[in-house]
């Protein structure tokens, strides 16, 4: 399930710290009862010792510059935010419209819209567009025993494999059933970035890829994101 909000200015122009995507997670969480927001805290749903917090959203889509650490928007501002768990989607909207404005950091960004996007035709070979970059990574051990975060390049074999063994763990969540069918995820025309998240560096990619697999697969990918850290701002993407 998917909404799309739209913000406007009131006029002023809105000055946004370049990495902010833990201002919109913080936002996000505001909008949400404390009964909810207190359990995907403590983590969400369980899987075979990893927990999923099951949504995801992209960036902030509109027209924008740079100065200094700051993003400046001048015009409106989208945000996508997606979820298979329905009670997540209807509380978010409900408190927003009955709010009137979203508060990301020291910006209040009233809203203008909002929309239930149809879902996509989805077939077992999909073109996509990332709405936030895709980050898959492992965490390994140097000899001296410290641990290194290591991400994945679309272009390594592991970059499609953990993404595959991530969403069969979502699809048990949703569907309290195994699947063991894989998806193969292939750029087509991608560029790295580097994301601050509070005081952690995350890379991802962000641009055009195939995905092939079964449809129920990449149905959970749509919903709750491709990839690590999802519900950090990271995964999301549109069928092109």
């Amino acid at each position: 399930m998917r909404i799309i909000l739209r913000f406007c200015n009131d006029g002023h122009s809105i000055i946004i710290p370049q990495h902010y995507n833990h201002l919109v997670q913080a936002a996000i969480y505001s909008s949400i009862s404390p009964s909810l927001s207190c359990f995907l805290h403590d983590g969400g749903w369980g899987y075979d010792k990893r927990a999923f917090k099951m949504f995801t959203f992209s960036r902030l889509l509109g027209r924008y510059r740079k100065e200094g650490d700051k993003i400046i928007f001048e015009e409106d501002i989208t945000l996508h935010l997606s979820s298979p768990i329905e009670r997540f989607v209807n509380e978010i909207t409900n408190t927003i419209v009955k709010r009137g404005f979203l508060r990301i950091g020291s910006s209040k960004l009233s809203i203008a819209g909002l929309k239930f996007p149809e879902e996509p035709k989805i077939s077992k070979e999909v073109k996509i567009k990332t709405l936030s970059p895709i980050t898959v990574y492992s965490t390994l051990f140097t000899p001296d025993g410290k641990k290194k975060t290591y991400y994945y390049s679309p272009y390594e074999e592991e970059f499609s494999r953990l993404i595959s063994e991530n969403l069969m763990k979502k699809f048990y969540i949703v569907n309290k059933r195994e699947i063991k069918s894989s998806i193969y995820v292939t750029p087509e025309r991608v560029k790295e970035c580097v994301v601050m998240y509070k005081d952690t560096i995350v890379k991802g990619w962000y641009g055009i890829f195939y995905i092939k697999g079964p449809i129920s697969l990449i149905k959970i990918a749509y919903e709750t994101g491709l990839g690590s850290k999802n519900p950090e701002g990271f995964g999301m993407f549109e069928v092109i």
